[in-house]
């Protein structure tokens, strides 16, 4: 009997864990976790290695993380004592007040937290995705423009019908596993070919459609093409992202970037504009500022320009960056800034350009935070197509270095690629690069903001925010403080603590 009774209950253990037999009294809670580390427990908390933080001349305290893509700004009665919760010695607090809101927005981690861990399961989580597709697109490789600073060769025209087909096939072999597609249409010119973009802009929307994906479409544009009908034909194939650059004011502008036969552009591409700001509906267009040093003294009038006809849409943003020597016949001959002028300008530009009730998207935002600076060039889903059908990683180099061209697309939708180079530019670097692993912008640019730099010059490539963080972070709190709109920056703490915020393109010319 007493052997029965035994092998009954050997039975019920082995088809029943005796832990779930124990009676669980959790009020309002039905899980037994909650009853072992509830929200009274003390917890063991170290400061972030990835915060970033700075004090305003009124004294306010101002925090940005870049893994989690958090900015905070304290008033100054508040610095010292959150100074002392996120300083180096680590605090010992049950999670909840002001402790558990530094740790929500990741200035805060447990003790054990291994951050570079955390970095590298991130870049895993993202590099295997096979659930994404983004193609960058060479409408055509010739282009109306001939640019000062301009690096590419113009040696094919608009893309060819079988590498469409190619195009075509290869979506078509993906949407089974697809959930989200990004095409972006570069050039050249990409509006000198329009028969490609009539071709495959309609198929892309038609098959997001029916897919269910989540689409994406831009355009890299030097405008002058984009009149009112060719803009009918984009929005409605759902391009509606646009980067248009404008070097400065007219004279400026038409030293810089002339068309093919030696003529002026900008007030073709700035009626084109105005036109696009008369229609209704949702689209976006950053208009990019090339700077150097022979049209930075005109930037501030022609920022009044821009604040005349566009200050009122939300839909014009824009985007400062300074001219470089990337590779063009006339690269000798650039003015370009030094490293920490180009800084100081964009940084004044984009205040003066805040002040005047411009929108401005360019150089650091308080969102950025795991891969907001990594290079599309470093994802294995992101390829541009050539005209001829040739795969390449960077917008830049397109088919002038070898090592750039990483395979071939076939008829058939086949990716035809060489390991090895794909190998070369999407690999994990921080990962080898100590400098990489102790720096504060690890988790952002995964030490691959510009894989570029590193596979020609074998130096880290390390994003300019590295250096201009806190003046990014003090010129975007003034921006907001001016504009009268703190709150914008997001929620805030009940305490009143808090301002809270939380949150690339190929190369442009």
């Amino acid at each position: 009997m007493r052997r029965e009774v035994l092998m009954h209950a050997a039975e019920d253990i082995l088809s029943k864990s005796p832990l779930d037999r124990i009676p669980i009294k959790v009020e309002g809670v039905s899980s037994p976790v909650a009853t072992r580390a509830g929200a009274s427990q003390p917890q063991h908390w170290k400061p972030s290695r990835f915060n970033v933080q700075t004090t305003t001349t009124e004294g306010w305290l101002l925090l940005w993380n870049s893994y989690a893509g958090s900015m905070n700004a304290f008033r100054p009665a508040q610095r010292e004592a959150i100074l002392g919760l996120i300083s180096q010695r680590g605090v010992t607090t049950p999670s909840g007040g002001v402790t558990g809101y530094l740790a929500d927005r990741g200035y805060l981690v447990p003790r054990d937290a291994d951050e570079l861990r955390r970095v590298q399961y991130e870049f895993g989580q993202e590099n295997h995705r096979t659930d994404k597709l983004e193609l960058i697109l060479l409408a055509s490789e010739d282009c109306n423009f001939r640019c000062s600073y301009c690096y590419e060769d113009f040696r094919h025209g608009t893309m060819r019908p079988e590498v469409r087909g190619g195009i075509k096939r290869l979506v078509e072999s993906r949407v089974g596993a697809l959930r989200s597609l990004k095409v972006g249409w570069f050039g050249g010119e990409p509006l000198y070919g329009m028969d490609a973009i009539e071709d495959l802009a309609p198929f892309f929307a038609e098959v997001a459609k029916r897919e269910g994906l989540e689409f994406v479409s831009h355009m890299t544009t030097n405008g002058y093409l984009l009149t009112s009908d060719v803009a009918d034909h984009l929005l409605s194939w759902g391009i509606a992202d646009f980067q248009i650059t404008l070097d400065g004011l007219p004279k400026d502008h038409d030293r810089h970037r002339t068309a093919r036969d030696g003529t002026g552009t900008f007030q073709q591409i700035f009626d084109n504009l105005l036109r696009m700001r008369e229609r209704s509906g949702d689209f976006t267009v950053v208009i990019r500022v090339n700077f150097d040093q022979t049209n930075t003294p005109g930037l501030q009038q022609f920022l009044g320009l821009l604040q005349e006809r566009f200050r009122d849409d939300p839909r014009f943003n824009l985007s400062f960056h300074a001219v470089g020597k990337w590779g063009g016949a006339n690269d000798a001959n650039l003015a370009v800034c030094g490293v920490d002028e180009a800084e100081a300008i964009r940084i004044k530009m984009k205040s003066a350009a805040r002040s005047l009730g411009l929108h401005v998207i360019s150089g650091w935002q308080p969102a950025e935070g795991v891969g907001s600076q990594v290079c599309y060039a470093a994802r294995p889903y992101n390829f541009i197509v050539g005209a001829t059908g040739d795969l390449m990683k960077c917008t830049i180099d397109l088919d002038k270095k070898d090592h750039n061209v990483v395979g071939k697309l076939l008829p058939d939708g086949t990716l035809q690629l060489d390991k090895d180079k794909m190998a070369l530019w999407t690999e994990p670097a921080f990962e080898r690069d100590t400098g990489c692993q102790s720096c504060h912008m690890l988790p952002a640019c995964q030490g691959i903001h510009c894989p570029k730099i590193r596979i020609d010059q074998g130096r880290r490539p390390c994003p300019s925010v590295r250096r201009t963080a806190k003046l990014e972070m003090v010129d975007y709190f003034n921006a907001k403080q001016v504009a009268r709109a703190d709150v914008s920056l997001g929620e805030q703490h009940e305490t009143r603590a808090p301002m809270a915020a939380k949150g690339t393109t190929p190369t442009g010319r």
